[in-house]
């Protein structure tokens, strides 16, 4: 059917283009506005309406239709804010160019990084101003991340054979990531919880008194979303043996059926224990997936744990350990009623190139 109206300029990309609106599409320290038009010209790509993507992109059909002409003149460079009217800039181009390449290739005196006050003072110019420049080129010296390359000499196939048990997961067969979360304390606070309020967060007192420890094992069901969990006091390999007996009576009626279960572990000494390795070889059909030496993030049951530490135990106050025991299951139970898989979307290709422009980044 022919389409009416006023005929529209088509989008072509190429594999260059589309490779860069798609990582900008993901990427969430990119601004929003840049993501927000990223999105909206693969859309256009794609052949979809001006009024289609106005809709699905909370634009207005002008925006979006500005938006396809820009691109088509400028290409990927139209997806910045153009600069606005208003008074004369009073900070020059030079001089912006010496404050990035400060920000990005010193440091100020006795301290590690840069902040406003001390840019400013550095370069003659306002806080403001300072502030301005920072987040117009997405700069945050104030803040730093933690890293850890793997040097498992198999690295390559470890992340292939564990990603494709997440994206590809055999038919006839379970998939559980088991792991422990060991140490968790029973804190109570010294004194009463502040009630949230208009205006004022929840206050906790930073004294508390400690009531022991207990160690959450967890396999979570990538396919169901399910999790599977059981406290313990310590985790030595006698608890992962109890905890791998615990699965092997939960999964038997699917054992018993003729499905094989894949397990994908941590290089924790207790996994590859010798009474582990014993009871494993009189069972062909447990297959265990290791995922490289520090590269426990590959295992989904790690953001499970980093879910119920959030939601239940962070800011809890357990009086005993049974308090905090019983917290943990509630949680279970309270997750197992309404189960969500999460959803792996990082290919083993993403993955690597990631590891690998890391490393080039570390020269």
């Amino acid at each position: 059917m022919r389409r009416r109206g006023r005929p529209v300029a088509e989008i072509e990309l190429d594999k260059e283009e589309r490779k860069f609106l798609e990582e900008l599409a993901r990427r969430r320290s990119a601004p929003i506005n840049e993501v927000r038009r990223a999105k909206a010209i693969l859309m256009m790509a794609e052949g979809k309406a001006n009024t289609e993507i106005a809709a699905g992109m909370g634009f207005c059909n002008a925006t979006v239709g500005t938006l396809r002409k820009r691109f088509l003149q400028m290409r990927l460079e139209g997806l910045s804010d153009m600069p606005r009217s208003g008074p004369p800039r009073t900070i020059g181009d030079d001089r912006l160019q010496e404050l990035i390449e400060k920000t990005l290739h010193s440091k100020p005196k006795a301290a590690t990084h840069w902040s406003t006050r001390k840019m400013a003072r550095e370069m003659g110019i306002s806080r403001d101003s300072v502030s301005r420049i920072w987040r117009a080129f997405g700069l945050k010296p104030h803040r730093a991340q933690t890293f850890q390359i793997s040097t498992d000499p198999y690295y390559v196939d470890k992340v292939r054979d564990v990603v494709g048990l997440y994206m590809s997961p055999p038919e006839n067969a379970l998939v559980l990531c088991v792991d422990e979360k060991s140490q968790i304390q029973a804190l109570e606070r010294t004194q009463p919880v502040l009630a949230l309020r208009s205006g004022k967060a929840e206050g906790h007192t930073p004294e508390y008194f400690r009531h022991g420890t207990v160690s959450l094992f967890a396999a979570l069901d990538v396919k169901k979303g399910e999790v599977l969990g059981k406290c313990y006091r310590r985790h030595r390999a006698a608890e992962f043996l109890a905890f791998l007996k615990d699965i092997e009576a939960h999964v038997s009626e699917e054992v018993a059926a003729g499905k094989h279960v894949h397990l994908v572990l941590d290089n924790y000494c207790t996994h590859k224990s010798a009474t582990v390795s014993r009871w494993l070889v009189k069972r062909p059909h447990w297959h265990l997936h290791f995922t490289p030496t520090h590269a426990s993030w590959l295992n989904q049951v790690e953001r499970f744990f980093a879910k119920i530490t959030a939601d239940t135990i962070r800011r809890g106050n357990f009086p005993s350990l049974a308090d905090l025991v019983a917290a943990i299951r509630a949680y279970l139970d309270d997750h197992n009623a309404r189960p969500k898989p999460f959803a792996w979307t990082a290919t083993a290709d993403r993955i690597l190139q990631r590891t690998a422009n890391l490393c080039k980044s570390l020269g």
